[in-house]
C-alpha cells in the first residue's frame, strides 16, 4: 500500500505499509483524493522546516472501511474529511482543559504525519463526516475556507467595510467570496488576468492590477478612505511592500501563508501608518462551520479549474509546482484520486 515519506529536502520515497485499528475510538480510512497545496511544495523544498522522516499532504478525503466500537456517528463507508490541524496538547491552554484556543496548533504534514497514503488510521475526531451534498472537490477546500473564516473573525469586520486581497489565486479567491458572503466588500489585487476574471465570474466587483492606475483605483473604490483592512497572500508573489498603500492608518494587515519566503515590508511605513500585522496559516475549528457554508453553496469552489490524476509521481507534481511558482497551472487544482 502506498505511503510517501519526505525524508529530507526534494526526497520523497514510497515506503508501502499496513496499518491497523489499535483502540475502540479509532478508525480506518481509505484515502480516496487528495488535493496537493503549497504547503505540500513548501515542506518538499524545504521552504518549510518539519522533522524527518514525515508523510506529507495536507488536504484528503477518504471514505472509512473499519471503525472502533466507540465511533460515534461513523461507520464504514462514511465519507470523511481529514482534520489537517490539531490542538498541540502541550500550550497552557490545552493543559488547562481548553484545547479550542490552543497557541500553538499543530499541522498535518509538518508537525504530524499527513494523508500521502493509502490508509489512515486515527481518532474518530480527527476525521469529520460529510454529507451528500458535499462532493469531494468541495471538501478538499474545507481548510482554506476555514482560514478565510479564521481570518474574517480575527479582523472583526463589519459589513459594508472594504478590505483589500492582495492575490487573487486560489487562496485569495476563496477569501474574498468569504469576505463577500459576510457583506464584506473585497477589493482583489493580482496581475493574472485569469485571476480577475475568475473574481468576477465569483461576483466580486473590484478586481483591479497592480500598474500605474493602481492607486487611483484603490482610491475610487473607496471613496478616497483607503481599505479598512488588507489581507497578503504570499502565493501572489506581489510585492508585501504594496500593503502600506491600500490600508488607512490604524489597520489590521493579515498575512496569510504557512510562510512569506522573501516578502519584506519597511518598518517605516508599518510605525508611520500604526499599522497590526498578524498571520493566519490554520482554520483549526472551523471545519464543522465550512461544511455548512458548503451545503449552503456559500462559496463557488466549480470556479477553479481541476487536473484528476490516477497515475501520478507524487514527487515529481511537487517538483513542477515549486518549480513554476507564476505558471497557469498554479491556478488548477492537482486532485490525486488514490481510489481507482
Amino acid at each position: 500500500m502506498d505511503n510517501w515519506i519526505l525524508k529530507g529536502v526534494n526526497t520523497l520515497v514510497n515506503e508501502p505499509s499496513s496499518v491497523n485499528i489499535t483502540a475502540p475510538t479509532q478508525v480506518k480510512v481509505k484515502v480516496s483524493h487528495l488535493l496537493l497545496t503549497d504547503d505540500d511544495a513548501m515542506l518538499y523544498n524545504g521552504d518549510v522546516k518539519t522533522t524527518y522522516p514525515r508523510i506529507i499532504g495536507k488536504a484528503a478525503v477518504g471514505i472509512v472501511t473499519e471503525a472502533g466500537d466507540n465511533c460515534y456517528g461513523l461507520q464504514k463507508g462514511s465519507r470523511v474529511y481529514f482534520e489537517p490541524s490539531r490542538a498541540c496538547g502541550n500550550c497552557l491552554s490545552c493543559k488547562s482543559g481548553k484545547p479550542k484556543d490552543c497557541s500553538e496548533v499543530a499541522i498535518a504534514g509538518r508537525d504530524f504525519d499527513g494523508f500521502m497514503r493509502d490508509f489512515v488510521v486515527c481518532e474518530y475526531g480527527d476525521v469529520a463526516a460529510l454529507p451528500d451534498s458535499v462532493s469531494d472537490f468541495h471538501a478538499l477546500c474545507i481548510e482554506t475556507i476555514g482560514i478565510a473564516e479564521n481570518i474574517y473573525d480575527k479582523l472583526n469586520l463589519s459589513a459594508g467595510q472594504r478590505v483589500a486581497v492582495v492575490g487573487g489565486s486560489f487562496t485569495g479567491n476563496i477569501i474574498a467570496q468569504v469576505l463577500l458572503y459576510h457583506k464584506v466588500i473585497p477589493i482583489v489585487i493580482d496581475n493574472n488576468a485569469a485571476n480577475l476574471e475568475a473574481a468576477q465570474k465569483c461576483g466580486i466587483s473590484y478586481a483591479f492590477e497592480a500598474n500605474d492606475e493602481f492607486d487611483e483605483n484603490i482610491r475610487n473604490a473607496t471613496s478616497g478612505n483607503l481599505c479598512d483592512a488588507a489581507i497578503y497572500c504570499a502565493a501572489s508573489r506581489l510585492p508585501l511592500s504594496l500593503i502600506p498603500r491600500l490600508v488607512g492608518d490604524g489597520k489590521k494587515v493579515v498575512l496569510c501563508a504557512s510562510t512569506t519566503g522573501n516578502a519584506v515590508m519597511d518598518m517605516h511605513d508599518i510605525m508611520e501608518k500604526n499599522l497590526t500585522v498578524f498571520g493566519v496559516s490554520n482554520a483549526y475549528g472551523y471545519t464543522d462551520a465550512v461544511i455548512n457554508m458548503l451545503v449552503h453553496k456559500a462559496v463557488n469552489i466549480d470556479v477553479f479549474e481541476k487536473e484528476v490524476l490516477t497515475e501520478f509521481n507524487p514527487a515529481e507534481l511537487l517538483d513542477e509546482k515549486s518549480a513554476f511558482v507564476t505558471s497557469p497551472k498554479r491556478n488548477i487544482m492537482t486532485v490525486l484520486k488514490m481510489i481507482i
